[in-house]
């Protein structure tokens, strides 16, 4: 089996424009996503509430990955990104990611109280402290309730946490239920992200062509080649990298430096038939 990376290096770039993985490194500010972003960030400074949902391969999780490299050094976060867990595991996990040690609480009132003592630490320090939840519609409302019960630790002057929930579109039905109205309540910012149009596709696949590469504009997308990558991949980051990728490997196989419109649409055929 051939090595993937000497085909990178030889159509001239680094590694893999067009990975799947989120890579910070790699992170495009199209519009919409420079505006969920900033509602992310406004709720971290302000102790409120933010639900983002989006459809899958928009780049939620990317978009995580990138509030918290960009996050002050004095907000202490609890990145959850799998929240398929017990009430007592996701307690764990938030009091470990906002204090660096395991609870030695064992049940869920316990666990509660280590939360809100360390709240009240990082607080006293003149930190503040989010929780941030990627997948969160894959929650159930006994794991959602728990998040409320967190939520509403506060001191006489403030609220002691931000959260915020970022979940494919089912998660504002889900919280939309009378179960979930208190929650819901709380939520003061709410934002849907949406595909990539047109100059959003083009200007993100020579986004990382440019960031990826060793020479620069030395491998190109032809026009048509473009235009069909936003037609099959209709805007979804995930689906982009997943055609672009194939092309670029297909252009290799035909010792070629640029992708066409024939090399394209059977890239695309073959990811999405």
């Amino acid at each position: 089996m051939m090595d993937l990376s000497i085909c990178y290096r030889t159509l001239g770039f680094k590694h893999s424009p067009f990975t799947i993985t989120p890579d910070t490194e790699l992170f495009f500010p199209s519009k919409n996503h420079v505006i969920a972003l900033s509602h992310m960030q406004y709720s971290l400074t302000s102790g409120g509430f933010t639900l983002i949902t989006g459809e899958v391969g928009l780049g939620k999780t990317l978009l995580c990955r990138e509030l918290l490299r960009k996050c002050d050094k004095n907000i202490r976060t609890a990145y959850i990104f799998n929240p398929l867990q017990t009430i007592n595991d996701l307690l764990r996990a938030i009091h470990f990611d906002l204090t660096g040690k395991k609870p030695q609480a064992r049940t869920t009132a316990q666990l509660h109280d280590a939360i809100y003592k360390a709240l009240l630490i990082i607080a006293s320090r003149g930190e503040r402290a989010a929780i941030i939840i990627d997948e969160a519609h894959r929650l159930n409302p006994e794991l959602l309730e728990a998040l409320r019960l967190i939520s509403n630790i506060e001191t006489e002057k403030e609220k002691l946490l931000s959260l915020i929930l970022v979940g494919q579109p089912e998660l504002s039905k889900i919280l939309s239920s009378v179960e979930m109205r208190p929650l819901a309540q709380r939520i003061s910012v709410r934002y849907v992200l949406q595909p990539l149009n047109f100059k959003a596709t083009r200007q993100y696949i020579r986004h990382r062509l440019k960031l990826c590469s060793i020479k620069q504009d030395d491998f190109y997308f032809s026009t048509s080649a473009l235009l069909l990558a936003y037609w099959y991949s209709r805007g979804a980051p995930r689906r982009i990298n997943q055609i672009c990728d194939r092309a670029l490997l297909a252009a290799f196989a035909n010792e070629r430096h640029f992708v066409s419109m024939f090399t394209l649409r059977k890239a695309a055929r073959e990811v999405l038939y």
